[in-house]
């Protein structure tokens, strides 16, 4: 799905959270906003007109239960709750005032990107599907990827390094950064991983000339598409 469609409102007290989630989630392309408390967040709700809130529970001034009570009034935002208790009776109370989903504290940053394209597919079907840059075309719905009109044949591993080279195509990405987007934080395989799969990439899209998938010396790697 393309990413720069898709708004995300983060509303938590700890401003360490906030900037940290502000900062991936732009990188992931993104349109982010953050307030501190569920007041400041009532505000910005029309306004900016999220598809996805993320919300801490425990907050001054208004907490996570007020304002997810409060959210369906203006919005129809898909709410993921951010908890510090993993207790069912917490839980069970965010679901029942209209969270979508949970997050228990601390969490894993590609655990919640996987929890928000979810979100997004389940609840906004009419905002994802097919886009084409250049030569391909990306279905999220199907989870293929075309060149020339011609779907390709990809493992799960291919089609998420191609797609994630695809929405942010001519654009430079490190190495370090698809590594983290593909395989997580905490890979401990081969230091090479990413050199292998650019190579079979390549090797699916007949670009022995490194035309369309092109290294950046001591950069990265670019998917031009247009």
């Amino acid at each position: 799905m393309s990413n720069n469609k898709f708004k995300i409102l983060v509303v938590d007290d700890d401003a360490s959270i906030r900037q940290m989630l502000c900062l991936g989630l732009k990188q992931e392309g993104y349109d982010v906003q953050a307030t501190e408390n569920g007041e400041l967040a009532l505000k910005v709700i029309p306004s900016f007109e999220p598809h996805i809130i993320i919300l801490d529970i425990m907050m001054p001034v208004m907490d996570g239960y007020e304002l997810c009570e409060a959210i369906p009034e203006i919005s129809g935002a898909s709410i993921i709750m951010l908890t510090a208790k993993d207790t069912s009776q917490e839980i069970v109370k965010g679901l029942r005032l209209g969270a979508n989903d949970y997050l228990v504290k601390p969490f894993h940053f590609e655990e919640l990107l996987a929890r928000i394209e979810v979100q997004l597919r389940n609840r906004f079907p009419n905002l994802s599907g097919q886009r084409t840059i250049g030569r391909f075309t990306v279905d999220e719905l199907k989870k293929t990827i075309s060149l020339d009109e011609k779907v390709l044949h990809l493992s799960p591993t291919e089609y998420k390094l191609l797609s994630y080279l695809f929405w942010n195509a001519n654009q430079t990405l490190s190495k370090e950064k698809i590594l983290v987007h593909v395989w997580g934080y905490d890979f401990e395989g081969e230091d090479n991983i990413v050199e292998v799969y650019i190579r079979y990439l390549r090797e699916k899209l007949g670009d022995s000339a490194h035309e369309l998938i092109k290294t950046v010396r001591g950069l990265g790697y670019r998917l031009q598409a247009d």
